[in-house]
């Protein structure tokens, strides 16, 4: 059960693939809802599990203590939030802001910025780990918050996960969860790659990846996400490859922002954004090993057993 914070009414705004998951744990552990959401099938589901339906965002925000958001992109974070008829707009001074979409650094910064000159709190926790991690209230958070603010929402986040980091004060969440994505993502497509060039060779795929997963070769995609996936042919997104390539983008364009080269970041989006034209965008991300085998013409890679 929730402590104390549970008396609060918590707004959650966004129950897409993964919001309706983290806020579903949030009604399981006797926290107080009030939900929005533009496609009115997830909200069904909150309201079968005790949550309140909110006629739209200025409707969650004037009535909760905190507000969560969990958001597609960086536009719809800034309109959300900050927009005229944002959750700023409409929530009393006081209120907390908790945003766990990954966006661009500026409009976290930005959101931050107007949410103090209104004398509210607000707080970015991007999510790391999958869709299946939040159903089962697994994720991990990277958190960029004042101690005040980390405080006040660390019942919501053990909550919803199993892992939380406090990076430093807000925007470092958003920052580290673009450098951890860095890593995941282009080491998917490099995976891809490196699979694809075992089945032109024509190597079991087996003893291929029991050599690499005794070397330094290995990493947690391969070993740990697409034994689940792609390899037992299930590309049902948890993460799906526009996300992927929208996530590429940001890391591009925060890099340049601070005048950081990052070719392999830009080549591996180069790899997605061929993957989409070829009408994998929907799919899981681990579904580069599937449309570079086709490229490539060569069979896609599955475990036997």
């Amino acid at each position: 059960m929730a402590d104390d914070s549970s008396k609060r009414l918590t707004g959650f705004i966004g129950l897409g693939r993964m919001g309706r998951g983290m806020a579903l744990n949030l009604c399981r552990k006797g926290f107080r809802l009030v939900v929005h959401d533009i496609d009115p099938r997830p909200v069904q589901d909150l309201v079968a599990a005790g949550a309140r339906a909110a006629r739209d965002v200025a409707d969650v925000a004037s009535e909760a203590d905190v507000v969560i958001t969990m958001l597609p992109h960086s536009a719809a974070v800034a309109e959300v939030i900050a927009g005229p008829a944002g959750v700023l707009a409409s929530a009393r001074p006081g209120t907390l802001v908790l945003d766990m979409s990954t966006v661009a650094p500026e409009v976290t910064d930005g959101v931050a910025a107007a949410a103090a000159r209104r004398e509210m709190g607000f707080v970015d926790a991007p999510v790391g780990r999958l869709a299946s991690h939040a159903d089962r209230g697994e994720s991990l958070f990277m958190v960029g918050a004042s101690e005040r603010d980390f405080t006040a929402v660390r019942p919501l986040l053990e909550a919803m996960g199993t892992t939380i980091h406090h990076c430093g004060p807000p925007g470092s969440g958003t920052r580290t969860k673009l450098v951890n994505n860095y890593l995941a993502i282009v080491s998917c497509h490099l995976n891809a790659e490196a699979l694809t060039l075992a089945q032109k060779f024509g190597l079991s795929l087996d003893k291929t990846l029991e050599v690499i997963h005794g070397t330094t070769a290995t990493n947690g995609q391969l070993k740990i996400a697409w034994p689940t996936k792609v390899l037992r042919g299930d590309t049902e997104p948890g993460f799906t490859i526009d996300l992927a390539h929208k996530d590429l983008t940001l890391i591009v364009e925060a890099a340049n922002a601070v005048r950081m080269p990052v070719p392999a970041a830009a080549a591996a989006r180069e790899a997605y954004s061929l993957a989409r034209a070829r009408g994998y965008g929907g799919k899981d991300f681990s579904a580069m090993a599937d449309a570079w085998c086709e490229l490539a013409g060569a069979v896609p890679p599955r475990l036997e057993s």
